[in-house]
């Protein structure tokens, strides 16, 4: 890797990509660039994209406008309620898996109970998500009907009325075939438009199925009654599209569902049933997506009922299968991540009056309690909800474990790091506050600054500035220094800060009021206390200890400076 590093760097085209880019004619570089079943790869200019886009989306424009002006007010209407059948397709097929991602925390141990196991999402999310689409879309196929009889009817064409209701079910059961291009239509332009390179996709689902419909199933002369869509049209229309979509689709749901078991930065911080909502999202817009074709054949068969049917029964089964735990949502292979910290925190320690407070932290940042794992750590006296929040400066443990068993032992008193005010004083008409750290032992310490009164400050070591003047950022009004360093790395900083000159606003003073710290420090010690090596010991084999980089290791030191701002 190393070598093919070197290779790169000193290849030409890297600076002339970054003076095209300064100049602005990277667009013409562009490329449009995708895989089919991972065996080929296909790649031309966007530029040539966008001309052929243009040119399909204008002819779909020409088609449909000539066919509608053809048609007259009849076929408008009919338009208009088909294009209805699309949204109410999209809205039925959102809601209804919707419902079931809120109340899975409920019905289930875990509140996402298919990490381990993805196929279940087919069962919970997307049974409903089909069966909400067909349901929308069979509401416009009923009202389309009611249009197209009493068009008929009114045409006194001589036809008998059976054979009316025959011609409306096979008028209507096309036009919802055809709703399809407009919707893909629709994404065709959008990502034009906006240039999106994976505009591809919508330009496959439109073009494919058109040409099969134009090609076996169009009527060229008015006076011709409609026939039965064919199974022919179907299969030769989304070959192309399945094969270049199925595995993009397969690869967005691993990603989606790997994403959510760590969304949230803070663990207990956001609601259990948000991940299963952006899972149940992206499911209903795939299944809008791809099976609106598919759906359209349905509505004249006798197979509605066979499809609720076998909707509700793979449902009912995955819902019976994630409750009971017959199938785990973590296991040894794809297990829960966890964190167990001894934490000792002296941020409310005064003058050295009080001890510091020692506690062992149990976590995590998958969603979701941690009741089941009390169970193997009865006899360890944890205590668990929102009010053992723990602010381990880079995050806030919104949810959380402590248990007080034996946690003074493990560290000792000259391990706890020191934030000591050397001079506070006014130079120039601005205050400046110099502050001595001292992580002790540690060499990997955050450092959190409160930017609500604090324009600007530097980091120091002996006379050598490591944290230079000048625009620093912030979340939450906070900016925070993360520092990692070898053996022999230092444990004494200089830390000055440059006050703000002006008034705090009301804003700035609540938040003092309200969390009165102006400097917070978390130093870690990469050693396991006896106390720790016991829980993790305990812990189920479907838990295993993970932290990211902003994650404390298994001792932890916190300690705040208070000053008023």
């Amino acid at each position: 890797m190393l070598a093919f590093l070197l290779h790169s760097a000193a290849s030409p085209k890297f600076l002339k990509d970054a003076q095209q880019r300064k100049q602005g004619k990277t667009e013409q570089d562009r490329a449009v660039y995708f895989d089919i079943l991972g065996k080929y790869m296909v790649v031309y200019p966007l530029r040539l994209a966008t001309m052929f886009h243009n040119s399909i989306i204008l002819q779909s424009l020409l088609i449909w406008g000539t066919s509608l002006l053809m048609g007259g007010h009849p076929a408008l209407v009919s338009f208009a309620i088909s294009c209805l059948s699309i949204i109410l397709m999209w809205i039925f097929s959102i809601c209804l898996p919707v419902v079931v991602a809120f109340a899975l925390p409920y019905m289930c141990p875990f509140p996402i109970p298919y990490v381990a196991n993805p196929w279940l999402t087919i069962g919970l999310f997307g049974s409903p998500a089909l069966l909400g689409a067909f349901i929308g879309q069979h509401i416009g196929f009923i009202l389309l009907k009611r249009h197209l009889r009493r068009v008929h009817s009114k045409a006194k064409t001589g036809i008998t009325p059976s054979m009316i209701e025959n011609v409306t079910d096979l008028e209507a059961e096309r036009w919802i075939f055809k709703s399809g291009f407009v919707q893909w239509l629709i994404a065709l332009i959008l990502g034009t438009y906006f240039k999106v390179g994976s505009s591809y996709i919508a330009l496959i689902w439109l073009v494919s199925p058109a040409f099969a419909y134009g090609f076996l199933e169009a009527t060229l002369s008015p006076v011709r009654l409609p026939k039965q869509l064919k199974v022919v049209t179907l299969v030769v229309g989304l070959v192309a599209p399945v094969v270049s979509s199925a595995g993009l689709a397969v690869r967005m749901a691993d990603v989606i569902v790997g994403s959510i078991v760590r969304i949230d930065r803070n663990p207990g911080g956001l609601p259990d049933w948000l991940g299963n909502v952006i899972v149940s999202v992206a499911i209903a817009v795939v299944v809008c997506s791809t099976f609106v074709y598919l759906l359209s054949y349905i509505h004249i068969s006798g197979d509605k009922r066979i499809l609720g049917l076998l909707l509700s029964l793979s449902f009912g089964l995955s819902i019976a299968l994630a409750s009971s735990g017959i199938v785990p949502a973590f296991t040894e292979d794809v297990a829960r991540s966890v964190n167990v910290v001894h934490v000792v925190d002296t941020t409310g320690v005064h003058g050295g009056h009080i001890e510091p407070v020692s506690y062992i932290s149990l976590f995590s940042n998958t969603p979701g309690k941690l009741t089941n794992e009390l169970v193997d750590l009865g006899g360890e006296e944890f205590s668990c909800g929102r009010n053992m929040t723990t602010d381990l400066v880079t995050f806030t443990v919104k949810y959380g474990c402590w248990s007080y068993k034996e946690s003074s032992t493990g560290w000792s008193r000259s391990e706890v790091p020191v934030l000591l005010v050397e001079s506070d004083s006014v130079i120039g008409g601005a205050r400046q506050t110099v502050v001595s750290v001292d992580t002790k032992s540690s060499t990997r310490w955050t450092l959190g600054i409160n930017k609500d009164g604090i324009d600007d400050f530097t980091v120091q070591v002996d006379s050598e500035k490591i944290v230079l003047p000048g625009d620093k950022s912030e979340i939450d009004g906070w900016h925070t220094i993360q520092f990692a360093g070898g053996k022999n790395s230092p444990t004494k900083f200089q830390l000055t800060l440059y006050w703000s000159s002006s008034k705090p606003s009301e804003r700035e003073a609540k938040q003092a009021a309200d969390a009165p710290l102006l400097v917070k420090l978390r130093t870690d010690v990469n050693r396991v206390t006896p106390q720790v090596a016991r829980v993790v010991e305990k812990l189920p084999r479907w838990c295993t200890p993970f932290g990211k980089s902003t994650s404390p290791y298994t001792l932890a030191f916190l300690t705040a400076l208070r000053v008023d701002i």
